[in-house]
């Protein structure tokens, strides 16, 4: 592996933030933008490259498929977008016929980085990246629900008048419609939400939870309309998990993986509190839910399990 290299793979809005919120992070000393538009990633990595005197000193540049052999973390951002009129179907079918090129090729050249997968929708494309690349189940992450629970705690922390990071919930299940906030394991500085409204004297209002689970659920659709794409939250998102990876910090993240039988969820990729280190997947945490929330579970794997399913007709018919 090369000086901690991290490739970003498709610099589109969320590709290019990254690669932006990684070199403020000081995290990769060197940083490779490839793009099928050779002239975009260019373009891309000088504007960035100008931020390192007021940052920190990091190789920034345009690149090829060929510098993932080094890279010890592989961030593929890569994709289309969806447009008015398609469904979440139609973006699969698309950002599957890119995969099926472009995994392989990845696969062929690395040499035992990481795969992050953010392209949408991210749980039947992460399944659908481990199953072309041929790696282990630990080297192929996605970003999964790790944005989700993250703005399932900036509401909270904003309703109970708290910083985020000292509250603890997730969203788990699928990136999308049928994601599981787990209302049962949340807790605000050790305490359930319950107890912190008890000892703050503050109402416990389950119409405002469900609330918080609405927009964090429509969030993407709301960000989407008012501004026509989302990409600083996912961006930051990515970089933590590139920290989890270089520091080898064995942090638990709402990160996408193989699912353990263990679940009797099947053989499917989706998001569950999960040790992320040097290895990628270092193991998923059994979390216990309530019968309500396994049953939401379940429901969430049967939505990731027709996309999966999309894959593997389009794959047939071409």
């Amino acid at each position: 592996m090369s000086r901690d290299r991290v490739a970003v793979v498709g610099v589109g809005n969320v590709g290019a933030t990254t690669a932006y919120a990684l070199l403020l992070s000081g995290l990769a000393p060197d940083i490779v933008l490839i793009n099928r538009d050779r002239k975009k990633a260019e373009g891309e990595a000088e504007d960035i490259s100008h931020a390192e005197p007021w940052s920190h000193t990091t190789l920034v540049r345009a690149g090829g498929l060929e510098d993932c052999a080094t890279a010890k973390v592989i961030v593929v951002a890569v994709g289309a977008g969806l447009r008015p009129g398609e469904t979440r179907f139609d973006l699969l079918k698309k950002n599957a016929a890119i995969f099926r090129d472009l995994i392989p090729q990845i696969a062929a050249t690395s040499r035992g980085g990481i795969l992050l997968i953010a392209t949408n929708p991210v749980d039947a494309l992460t399944d659908y990246a481990r199953k072309l690349s041929g790696f282990a189940p630990n080297r192929v992450v996605g970003s999964g629900t790790i944005l989700d629970t993250a703005r399932l705690r900036v509401l909270l922390g904003d309703h109970y008048g708290v910083d985020p990071q000292s509250v603890h919930a997730y969203v788990v299940g699928e990136h999308g419609d049928s994601q599981v906030p787990v209302w049962s394991a949340a807790r605000i500085a050790g305490l359930s939400i319950e107890e912190f409204c008890r000892v703050r004297g503050v109402v416990y209002d389950k119409a405002a939870l469900n609330d918080m689970a609405l927009r964090t659920r429509s969030a993407y659709y709301r960000i989407v309309g008012q501004k026509g794409a989302t990409f600083y939250g996912i961006a930051s998102a990515l970089v933590r998990v590139v920290r989890c990876v270089l520091r080898d910090q064995n942090t638990v993240l709402t990160v996408g993986s193989q699912m353990p039988e263990v679940l009797g969820l099947g053989d499917l990729t989706m998001s569950f509190p999960t040790i992320v280190n040097a290895q990628g997947i270092g193991g998923v945490v059994p979390l216990k839910l309530d019968p309500a929330e396994q049953e939401a579970l379940a429901r969430s794997a049967e939505a990731i399990q027709r996309q999966i399913a999309v894959i593997e007709e389009a794959t047939t018919a071409g």
